[in-house]
């Protein structure tokens, strides 16, 4: 039996956790307009899919780059997805948008090494270990690490995914020397997006850790400093396009990963 064959048949949905990265496998899954705070590779492993910018036309594609802050609907037209989130402003992000060969209106299409990538896409489920993982990313990216080439920004990123508190922007401005607005100027300029969104991913992320360790939805919103289980099952819409709900009603298995991995 071929992995497509097998995978097709595992309704199970995966997502492993980096720091300031992740990685969805799984189904096809019904996703209204939404917009994301960091870049997206969206591979359709049996089939192109479809991405709608709002306003503006729509593409067809079996890999794409879909950038931060860009409002979208995308259609898969198979039964299986996987989706690789980036961190903003690093090398493996530039590295990564410059394997797409074709697009517009800032959404990448047509990966380098697109065939390597649906082939080996196909075999990854949520059995899959983490070297296969890795090894896949490394191969969309074309990269192995993720550095960075402003030590400020870096520091920045570091202290939002490892925070364990709220951080407002004038205390991480303050630390790294800068004025507030100095500061937010440069770390869109760096990132691709704003401060505000990559805190709202900082929190997504602290709150999907919180689930891998066998807290409810609710428990979850806490730790991820939402005001309410409401209100992160609306950013998660937003950003995401469903709510958490429906991704968790996928059997979902959420696996948390060294940097290192």
């Amino acid at each position: 039996m071929s992995a497509l064959s097998r995978t097709r048949r595992d309704g199970q949905a995966a997502v492993w956790l980096w720091p300031g990265r992740a990685l969805y496998a799984g189904p096809s899954l019904l996703l209204g307009p939404h917009s994301g705070a960091v870049a997206c590779v969206a591979v359709g492993v049996d089939a192109p899919f479809a991405v709608r910018r709002t306003p503006g036309g729509e593409l067809r594609a079996r890999t794409a780059l879909i950038p931060p802050r860009i409002r979208h609907q995308l259609t898969a037209g198979g039964d299986r997805m996987v989706f690789l989130y980036l961190d903003p402003g690093s090398a493996e992000d530039r590295a990564c948008r410059a394997r797409f060969t074709a697009g517009d209106d800032g959404v990448l299409t047509g990966h380098e090494a697109e065939a390597g990538l649906l082939v080996r896409a196909a075999a990854i489920s949520a059995h899959s270990p983490d070297r296969q993982i890795a090894a896949w990313t490394a191969e969309a990216t074309g990269r192995t690490t993720a550095s960075f080439t402003d030590p400020r920004i870096a520091a920045a990123l570091r202290r939002l995914i490892g925070a364990d508190e709220p951080l407002p922007a004038a205390l991480l401005a303050a630390e790294l020397g800068l004025s507030e607005s100095r500061f937010l100027r440069l770390f869109r300029e760096r990132t691709g997006t704003s401060y505000r969104r990559f805190r709202l991913w900082a929190q997504m992320h602290r709150a999907a850790r919180a689930l891998a360790s066998g807290e409810n939805l609710t428990r979850a919103a806490a730790d991820g400093y939402f005001a309410s289980p409401s209100h992160f099952s609306t950013a998660f819409h937003a950003m995401f396009g469903l709510p958490p709900s429906d991704l968790l009603a996928r059997r979902l298995t959420i696996r948390c990963l060294d940097p290192l991995v």
